[in-house]
């Protein structure tokens, strides 16, 4: 009887993990919903659903802020973005005495190894945005500075509240005072049953800085292929409700508003950018092929896995052998002239932005090639945005293909 019962909790406990392993993992509270109220050191409570990691890292620090939305932020925050989701959203701030915010939560079902997950959220700045530090408080307690310069979002993993075992997702600098929806690729190292939300420098870091981002509606982390390539996008976020309900009298124009807000709607794609897993290669393998005796003025090379940030010219990590690559050549060929050219796809609406981000990337490649040594007469940049397409912009991997940046042999002396 013993034996029996002792195989079938086994049993249970087997099928329970088998099960959670293969479902999404769901957060508490995503929307950040609660009382609104600022930090302040007498109110030291955690959001619900969710742990201050100030309380343990900064225990002399304020802890995060929540907030309803610009009609009640002005008083305090001076801050000027309405709510994106539900009634209230978080702030999280860093500052300049080297201490930042984060709030951090244990899962229902933990993140697995041997799975690959997206998550999303909303994410924004207010262009104006006051909160106490250290040295004002030290001067005078009623006392606030300025906290606009942009900051970014970390998610990190672990198996302990605030952990930070593995960054497993990193923000661009959020500077828009408009909601994006950012969404990211997870991919666990390990196990992991806690999940912490982190406000962070931009890196790398001269100086510590005030700076805020503000946080709102995260999904759940939803089981992916953990194929070699992810398409990452950023959205802009929009609330049609002001068009729609403009005219109609006050009783009324609450119902629609509620029952626009609860579709969630999110439109306008700004920005795409194509990540791909590291293939573990040999040593000797190249992934460009640089041989001078092929080219010729005007000879166009497409620098393949190369990735940035999406919305930013952030170059990542992975990209660096590549890049490093093309150093290589240019210093073993003295005479060859080379210009940089960014390219975009068809997602973004508008030629402006779709100009400025390609120039900022093309020159992010330019400047990490003359840091290294290149001499600054040999390399220009230009942004060509989505002019000049080499695929179908009506197909994913067009617009993969058209999103990319390129060396153009200006001269051979």
């Amino acid at each position: 009887m013993n034996f029996t019962k002792s195989l079938f909790f086994n049993l249970i406990i087997v099928f329970t993990i088998s099960v959670g392993y293969s479902q999404d993992v769901r957060l508490k509270n995503p929307s950040f919903e609660d009382r609104p109220h600022f930090g302040a050191s007498n109110n030291n409570s955690s959001i619900k659903g969710w742990y201050d990691c100030g309380a343990v890292n900064f225990p002399f620090a304020t802890p995060p802020d929540i907030h309803e939305g610009a009609t009640r932020d002005t008083s305090y925050w001076d801050n000027n973005v309405a709510t994106a989701h539900g009634k209230t959203y978080l702030g999280l701030v860093v500052r300049d005495d080297e201490s930042w915010e984060s709030v951090s939560q244990r899962l229902a079902l933990p993140l697995s190894s041997e799975k690959c997950y997206t998550f999303s959220i909303y994410l924004a700045r207010s262009d104006t945005y006051n909160s106490a530090t250290m040295s004002t408080r030290m001067v005078n307690p009623t006392a606030t500075a300025s906290f606009t310069t942009p900051a970014v979002l970390r998610i990190w993993g672990g198996n302990g509240y605030c952990a930070d075992s593995q960054l497993l997702a990193e923000s661009a600098p959020i500077d828009h005072s408009k909601w994006m929806e950012y969404e990211f690729k997870i991919e666990p190292n390990n196990d992991y049953t806690v999940i912490t939300l982190e406000a962070f420098y931009k890196t790398p870091l001269l100086f510590p800085y005030n700076g805020h981002i503000l946080l709102d509606n995260s999904s759940d982390f939803n089981i992916t292929p953990c194929s070699e390539e992810f398409v990452m996008r950023v959205k802009e976020v929009r609330d049609p409700r002001t068009k729609v309900t403009r005219k109609m009298p006050a009783h009324k124009a609450k119902a629609v508003e509620k029952r626009i807000f609860e579709r969630e709607i999110v439109e306008n794609v700004v920005d795409t950018v194509v990540y791909k897993r590291p293939k573990k290669n040999k040593d000797n393998d190249k992934v460009l092929e640089l041989d001078r005796k092929k080219m010729s003025r005007g000879s166009k090379i497409n620098i393949d896995h190369l990735y940035f940030a999406a919305d930013t010219s952030s170059i990542n990590d992975e990209s660096y052998d590549v890049l490093n690559q093309v150093y290589d050549f240019l210093s073993s060929n003295e005479d060859i002239f080379v210009e940089i050219g960014g390219h975009t796809n068809s997602s973004p609406r508008y030629h402006s932005y779709c100009d400025k981000l390609s120039e900022a990337r093309a020159k992010a490649v330019a400047d990490y090639l003359i840091s290294k040594g290149i001499e600054n007469d040999r390399i220009t940049y230009k942004g060509y945005g989505k002019r000049k397409p080499i695929a179908s912009n009506g197909t994913v991997e067009g617009r993969k293909k058209n999103q990319r940046v390129e060396i153009k042999i200006l001269k051979i002396k």
